[in-house]
């Protein structure tokens, strides 16, 4: 996966956008799955203010909401609108699965193997940029320092690595 540009500005109004009608489409539809559930397959409404038990098809209709607000944004995910959103989330599923294996990736690189270094140096540089787009300020400090660490070893060393030379399937290798 190569890094891109993103506009931070277009990034956030989007996001925000896609999280307002996700959440408001979520809402709507479990209503209306919940309501149509329990008009079709519901017990009758009890005289005397007991339960009616229509719990279970309250959480069918939240399920089938979550389902079509899924399959709706899945087909949507190559559209110009969501460019961005999509590719900081592609992102950020990468990182998730860089993660788990930093420990490794960190001992290689210890050991001067280019490939940590490629992961190590596209890990860093999207970190950098994810954290910029969401303000996380705090951690960018912490991220810079790995980075430019980073970056005297491989100098040290002679190399040329880029984020850039980074493959997903590099993760196996490690």
């Amino acid at each position: 996966m190569q890094l891109m540009d993103i506009d931070k500005q277009t990034y956030r109004k989007n996001t925000n956008l896609v999280i307002m009608g996700f959440v408001a489409s979520l809402a709507i539809l479990a209503l209306v799955f919940g309501a149509l559930l329990i008009q079709l397959f519901g017990a009758p409404p009890s005289a005397s203010g007991e339960s009616t038990g229509n719990f279970h098809l309250n959480l069918i209709g939240v399920i089938l909401a979550l389902a079509v607000c899924s399959a709706v944004l899945n087909s949507q995910k190559q559209k110009p609108f969501l460019k961005e959103v999509y590719y900081v989330w592609q992102l950020k599923q990468l990182h998730n699965q860089i993660y788990r294996k930093l420990a490794k990736i960190k001992q290689a690189a210890d050991s001067n193997d280019q490939t940590a270094f490629i992961i190590l140096s596209f890990y860093f540089a999207s970190l950098k940029q994810v954290y910029t787009l969401d303000d996380n300020t705090l951690t960018l400090a912490t991220v810079d320092s790995d980075l430019n660490q980073l970056n005297e070893k491989i100098a040290a060393l002679g190399l040329t690595i880029t984020p850039e030379q980074f493959d997903p399937q590099m993760l196996e290798q490690i």
